[in-house]
């Protein structure tokens, strides 16, 4: 099992397969290193490091639940570079991962050979946060991984038409894990605690001034076509900010795509072939 520790003393889990150019995948908010799984077969010939953040996956929760932030976390991202002597990489931030990214841009952009969003962008839109919301922090009712299978791809399935249940159960332990009293949280549950008091503050970072210290970064975008949490009209916002953004919509997907859709990954190869 590979770990480190950050400076401020939590054990942090992350995996690290491949050789050549390295590229690292930051999770969304709830996730854990294992949203990238889809992707790794695909992605031959790169070195592919995914980092379970701190409360989630593997790594240890934090006892204040306060350094559940945009800033601590992009602060782990960088202390995990400097462990591994990685230098320059490119980053793929799926969702909060693609938060992190700009956050980087903005404090280390030395470290950035090249950013991919996976449908993520400076604005998130209210309804993707009201769903997200639904779930964050709450154990879900379903008792067990079938149950939960099958639960997913039904709710999944208008963002998501035609999804194989294979792929939803895939998804489900990845994201849960089972117990005699019924699915568990892969993530510590003060999460939900976090993201409320930060949202109480009313202090949130401006994502448009962080994107645009993307601007001499060779800089890509996935959306999902039927996404709920990045819009069209903030793609094109950002193409307009950014001159040299490429992008993509993956048909049939939501938030967030799998990225291993051919869409997803021809955006994924470009960025790495551009940032050497």
């Amino acid at each position: 099992m590979a770990e480190f520790r950050t400076t401020d003393g939590l054990r942090l889990h992350y995996e690290d397969t491949g050789e050549g150019r390295p590229l690292v995948c930051l999770p969304g908010l709830t996730r854990n290193g294992r949203d990238f799984d889809f992707l790794r077969p695909h992605v031959p010939g790169y070195r592919v490091i995914t980092l379970d953040y701190r409360g989630r996956g593997l790594s240890d929760h934090d006892p204040d639940h306060a350094n559940y932030n945009v800033f601590r976390e992009s602060r782990d991202v960088v202390e995990l570079i400097e462990t591994l002597g990685l230098g320059r990489v490119t980053i793929l931030g799926t969702s909060r991962g693609g938060l992190l990214a700009m956050a980087l841009a903005a404090s280390h952009p030395e470290m950035l050979a090249g950013v991919i969003l996976n449908d993520i962008g400076p604005v998130v839109e209210t309804s993707g946060i009201a769903r997200i919301m639904e779930y964050l922090g709450r154990r879900p009712d379903w008792q067990s991984y079938g149950e939960a299978t099958e639960g997913m791809a039904q709710a999944m399935a208008p963002q998501f038409p035609g999804v194989e249940p294979s792929v939803w159960q895939r998804q489900v332990e990845a994201s849960y894990v089972e117990t005699p009293e019924g699915l568990g949280l892969r993530y510590d549950p003060a999460l939900r605690q976090a993201v409320l008091e930060q949202a109480a503050t009313g202090a949130a970072p401006d994502f448009w001034m962080f994107f645009e210290r993307l601007g001499a970064i060779p800089t890509g975008v996935i959306r999902g076509a039927n996404s709920d949490v990045l819009s069209r009209d903030t793609v094109s916002e950002m193409h307009r900010r950014h001159p040299g953004l490429i992008s993509a919509e993956v048909p049939d997907r939501g938030h967030v795509p799998f990225l291993d859709e051919p869409e997803a990954l021809s955006i994924i190869r470009q960025i790495m072939e551009t940032a050497k």
